[in-house]
């Protein structure tokens, strides 16, 4: 078996588990002692041996063809970024890698400039979701919004940041599966490691999340926060990547003009005023 994680194996298996029969066509007979589909299921409706599948399951062939892994992904109901993942995962010929993330992630200047000035709650997150830099504004809608802290261990970890979402746990799947096609196959980094260790020893929660191998890019659909001074705020969030700082998202949240989430962003805007004036 070829060394280093199983990346592709472990996709599809936890994959292959959240499909059910029904939803392939297969007719149920009897106890089934496996969750989703069986191994064999999979590579019958994919058209290949099920030998060959529970090779690449095992980590024992981790180089096939582009049409073999979009079969598995028609099979295993994969969208385009799951899919996207999936090819991904697979050993094919690489550069050779030869610079590591560095550790410290900083923002462009100008960037931090444009954050600090915007009339709109706005932050910078890394490649880790890490926050870079926040704005006042941006930091008054959640104190977790702040440079420093990291969005997946506040939202997981935090009460009162759960507390700001109706639905925190949509939320959390959410921000999980964003977080897989953020990172990718970059699993080997410390920073990585020590985020993903850290949540799946503190949040069952994550743990379970986690498990199901869910990837899905983070949209920029609106967000219903439950805010404690100025009450419920239906925002959108834009997600706009940053030149020349690969991995930096800048984040945005604004409402549609004209509505009470607007009259109460405002509201707390002019809140935090005197501590803002120049």
């Amino acid at each position: 078996m070829t060394d280093g994680p199983n990346l592709l194996g472990d996709y599809v298996r936890a994959r292959r588990e959240l499909v059910t029969p029904e939803q392939v066509g297969i007719p149920v007979m009897g106890v089934r002692r496996v969750p989703g589909l069986r191994r064999e299921e999979v590579a019958m409706l994919a058209g290949i041996s099920a030998d060959y599948y529970l090779r690449l399951e095992q980590g024992r062939d981790r180089n096939p063809s582009v049409q073999v892994l979009e079969s598995i992904a028609r099979v295993l109901r994969l969208d385009k970024d799951a899919t996207a993942h999936l090819l991904l995962g697979a050993d094919r010929p690489r550069r050779h890698r030869t610079r590591p993330r560095p550790r410290k992630e900083t923002v462009p200047s100008s960037i931090a400039k444009l954050v600090a000035t915007l009339q709109l709650p706005a932050l910078v997150e890394g490649h880790y979701f890490d926050v870079l830099a926040a704005n006042t504004l941006a930091t008054a809608l959640s104190p977790r919004f702040t440079a420093g802290a990291n969005r997946l261990r506040s939202l997981f970890l935090d009460p009162a940041e759960q507390a700001l979402y109706p639905y925190w746990e949509g939320a959390a799947g959410g921000m999980v599966a964003g977080f897989r096609e953020s990172v990718g196959t970059d699993t080997d980094d410390p920073r990585f490691i020590e985020l993903v260790g850290e949540l799946s020893l503190a949040s069952p929660l994550f743990s379970r999340l986690w498990a199901r191998h869910d990837v899905q890019a983070c949209e920029a659909t609106p967000k219903h926060i439950e805010h404690p001074q100025v009450g419920g705020l239906q925002l959108n969030r834009e997600r706009l990547s940053i030149d020349g700082a690969p991995g930096q998202t800048l984040v945005v949240y604004h409402p549609d003009p004209g509505t009470d989430s607007a009259d109460r962003l405002a509201l707390l805007a002019s809140a935090i005023q005197p501590s803002v004036r120049t």
